[in-house]
């Protein structure tokens, strides 16, 4: 069974990962080392492309936070609260609640990665609020979800071949979406995937006597909503005629907004589940205290994303994202030169966790190596899209939000999404190379 399987993953992953900031000074002295030894750049020029990118994430950076906070703050209201539960209530087991959880952190990642995000994270609470199961795997469970994003609707990849002047049009044109979201390959690698996470998860589940069970107090999302009334100020702060013009302004926008053809995108997830916050405490004190405590667990993502974003461009500058792919594609064929895209994707993503910025990076030297060999450009793209999705269960950078959400370190669930890495990997390398 595979919950003996994942133990000594496990273990080895909870004796030796660090804690998620440790982890990425440690990728930074690699990168820096990497830089200087194989590009031949002189330590002060490899901190230059360092400092010099060090604050390139912060629009994104604030965004993440806003997952974190505005799905904490939507969560904690009595209707989401309670919707929540009642859908959790549709599982009576520890592995049921392992396979629903799962399930619903996939579809919600293939609509929207940032959907599925919050989605998982507060839904796998829900459960732990419901039925004792092992809380380290039912978080896992919720973050395993996120690796169908890039295959799904808000790939990244496959909407930038799609979008007229796309910085390689010039060399592949416009691909439709046809050729890549829902080619059979990539539907093919989506439905198995959907099969086996789910069963893998619930395969993994421990015995009731190894389990680890959440703190009570981790699962409470629901803040202090006492109202106290001692001054005129009072009243506009428990005031929901104020709460209501404004959140229903809000939504109005979110309507116009779909009506006019818009798409779902990280700014309209969090102005979705911020305006329905603003409604749903319906009084501004209330909205208050629940930012308070959802606040508390962004820190991960303020310390730690320059830091990525130092990485990244260290990475770029250097030429060592490019080396790295330059290094597959050397060895590859028309038919394997997907699998090895898939395998650099997954190396470089571990330094360069952005799905946008890894095509930047890799598309220069896997587009005119396609061509060259007559390999099939879309099913390469998509290559570099899942390698990119694929190692994120190792990479604790996207872990940050569902980590503080629940309460818990990268090292208590990244020894079961090591198993799901090993597994799922298989997985898509059959899809990228004999579909």
């Amino acid at each position: 069974m595979l919950d003996r399987a994942s133990k000594p993953l496990v273990s080895l992953v909870d004796k030796y990962l660090p804690d998620a900031y440790l982890f990425v000074i440690i990728l930074t002295l690699i990168a820096f080392a990497a830089a200087m030894i194989f590009e031949g750049h002189g330590p002060m020029a490899v901190i230059e492309m360092w400092g010099n990118s060090f604050w390139n994430l912060l629009t994104f950076s604030m965004q993440m936070l806003l997952v974190l906070v505005t799905g904490f703050m939507m969560a904690s209201t009595p209707l989401v609260r309670g919707l929540l539960n009642r859908i959790a209530g549709l599982a009576s087991t520890p592995g049921q609640a392992i396979v629903l959880v799962t399930f619903v952190a996939l579809i919600a990642s293939w609509i929207n990665w940032g959907f599925g995000l919050v989605v998982g994270a507060l839904f796998a609470k829900a459960l732990a609020r419901q039925i004792r199961v092992h809380y380290p795997l039912l978080i896992a469970s919720a973050y395993s979800g996120f690796i169908v994003w890039h295959g799904g609707l808000a790939g990244s990849i496959p909407l930038t071949i799609a979008t007229e002047g796309h910085f390689t049009a010039d060399r592949i044109g416009i691909i439709d979406t046809g050729e890549t979201i829902v080619a059979f390959f990539n539907l093919a690698i989506v439905v198995a995937l959907f099969i086996i996470v789910p069963l893998v998860n619930r395969l993994m589940l421990p015995s009731e006597n190894d389990s680890v069970y959440a703190d009570p107090k981790v699962l409470d999302d629901e803040p202090d909503t006492e109202v106290v009334i001692n001054r005129p100020a009072d009243h506009l702060e428990n005031s929901r005629t104020l709460a209501w013009l404004i959140g229903f302004s809000g939504l109005a926008f979110i309507f116009q907004y779909f009506i006019n053809g818009g798409g779902l995108n990280l700014n309209i997830v969090n102005f979705m589940f911020l305006f329905i916050a603003v409604i749903l405490h319906q009084t501004p004190k209330r909205l208050l205290t629940s930012l308070n405590e959802g606040v508390k667990g962004g820190a991960g993502i303020v310390i730690q994303f320059p830091f990525y974003a130092g990485i990244m461009g260290v990475m770029t500058a250097s030429g060592l994202a490019a080396s790295i792919s330059s290094g597959f594609v050397s060895i590859a064929s028309a038919e394997s030169l997907p699998f090895w895209s898939f395998l650099s994707a997954g190396l470089v993503n571990i330094f360069v966790p952005s799905g946008g910025g890894q095509w930047a990076v890799q598309a220069p030297v896997m587009l005119p190596a396609a061509m060259e060999l007559g390999a099939d450009i879309p099913r390469v793209a998509m290559a570099v899209a899942w390698g990119d999705a694929w190692t994120n269960l190792l990479q604790p950078f996207w872990a940050l939000p569902v980590l503080a959400i629940a309460g818990l370190k990268a090292k208590d669930i990244m020894g079961y999404c090591l198993m799901l890495l090993i597994i799922t990997g298989a997985v898509i390398s059959i899809g990228l190379t004999w579909l």
